[in-house]
C-alpha cells in the first residue's frame, strides 16, 4: 500500500505538532529532519551545549514511535561497542550475537566527532546500505533506519574531525541556533519548575506513525516529478562548486543527486507533486555546506561557505 501526497502532509502536520509539545522553535530543524526521513538519509546536528539537539531526536523519534538507540562517543569507544560482536556461549558451545545499539530506527550518535576515526568509520556501511556485517555474516537494517549525529563546533581539544567519507553519508549538516529572546523565556518558563531529566512522553509527546506507516513514505515520492529543467539547474549549481576561486573541493555528482532527492521530499511533504526552484535553493545550504573545502586564501578571510553556498545559488540562473 502506498501513501498518498495529501496522507504525507497530514502525517508531517501531525508530527510537528507533538515534536512542538516538547521543543519550542526549531522549526526549521524539523523540517529538515523529516525531509531526511522521507529522502532516506542521515542528519548532522552541529550547535554549542545546551541547545536542545539530543532532546531533539528524542522527540521526534517519539512522535514518529520508532525504537530509539544512543551511543555517547568517547575516546576509548570500540567499533564493536557501535555494532555488537559475537561472543562464545560455553553452554551451548556456539558463538551468540550480541547487538550493539546500532540496531534500532534511530540512532543518535551523540558528540560523534570525539571518538577516532576508526570508530567513526564503523557507521559507514549501515548509513550507506542499511546493513551491519559481523564476522563475516551480514545483518540488515530497517529501510527507514536513520541516524542523527551531533557535534560541539567551539571544542577543538579531544575531538577528530569527521573525514569528508563520513560527511558524504550525511544528507544535511545542520546548524542549531540559540533560541530568540521570547523562546528563551517560554524555555525557562516552562522548564525552569521542572525536576529531573526531561522526557518527550512527559511532555506529552505520543506516537502519530508507527514502522509499518513509515515504510510506506517513500512510495509518496513516486509522485513527485523533477522536470528537466529542475535536473539541470541543481547539476548547474553543483558543477558551480567545482569552478569556484575560493574552493579547493567542490560537490561530488552524489552531492546533485542527494540535492534533487532531498527537494522531492520537500516537495511531497508539502503536497506538490512536482520539484521547484525554490525547493533546491531552500536546500542547498545544508546539503553542500559539509562537502565543499574553503581555499587557505578564503579561510584566512573568513569566508563562511553558507554565505559561499548562497552567492552561487543567487548567481546560478534559476527556470522561471
Amino acid at each position: 500500500m502506498s501513501m498518498t501526497l495529501e496522507e504525507l502532509r497530514d502525517l508531517a502536520g501531525a508530527i510537528r505538532a507533538e515534536i512542538a509539545k516538547a521543543i519550542v522553535g526549531q522549526d526549521d530543524m524539523v523540517d529538515r529532519l523529516l525531509e531526511a526521513l522521507v529522502a532516506q538519509g542521515h542528519v548532522l546536528l552541529e550547535g554549542p551545549p545546551g541547545t536542545a539537539k539530543t532532546f531533539l531526536a528524542q522527540s521526534f523519534a517519539t512522535a514518529l514511535g520508532l525504537d530509539f538507540g544512543r551511543i555517547q562517543f568517547t575516546p576509548d569507544l570500540l567499533p564493536g561497542d557501535i555494532l555488537g560482536s559475537n561472543l562464545f556461549n560455553f553452554q551451548t558451545s556456539q558463538f551468540t550475537l550480541t547487538r550493539g545499539p546500532i540496531f534500532c530506527d534511530l540512532l543518535l550518535a551523540d558528540e560523534i566527532n570525539r571518538t577516532p576515526p576508526k570508530t567513526q568509520a564503523a557507521l559507514l556501511e549501515a548509513m550507506q546500505e542499511r546493513r551491519v556485517t559481523l564476522d563475516g555474516e551480514t545483518h540488515g537494517l530497517p529501510d527507514h533506519f536513520m541516524v542523527v549525529a551531533t557535534q560541539n563546533p567551539i571544542e577543538n581539544q579531544g575531538v577528530y574531525p569527521l573525514p569528508e567519507a563520513q560527511l558524504d553519508r550525511f544528507l544535511f549538516k545542520l546548524l542549531v541556533p540559540y533560541p530568540s529572546e521570547a523562546e528563551e523565556a517560554r524555555i525557562v518558563r516552562d522548564y525552569g519548575r521542572r525536576q529531573g531529566p526531561q522526557r518527550p512522553a512527559d511532555l506529552g509527546v505520543s506516537p502519530v506513525a508507527d514502522p509499518a506507516r513509515l515504510a510506506q513514505l517513500s512510495s509518496a515520492l513516486d509522485h513527485v516529478t523533477v522536470a528537466e529543467e529542475i535536473t539541470h539547474y541543481v547539476v548547474r549549481l553543483v558543477r558551480a562548486t567545482r569552478d569556484h576561486a575560493e574552493l579547493v573541493v567542490g560537490a561530488s555528482p552524489r552531492a546533485a543527486v542527494m540535492l534533487a532527492h532531498a527537494a522531492r521530499a520537500r516537495a511531497a511533504l508539502q503536497g506538490r507533486a512536482y520539484v521547484i526552484p525554490d525547493d533546491v535553493k531552500a536546500l542547498a545550504v545544508p546539503v553542500l555546506r559539509h562537502r565543499l573545502t574553503l581555499s587557505p586564501a578564503a579561510e584566512i578571510e573568513g569566508r563562511e561557505m553558507e554565505a559561499l553556498v548562497a552567492e552561487l545559488v543567487e548567481s546560478t540562473e534559476a527556470p522561471r
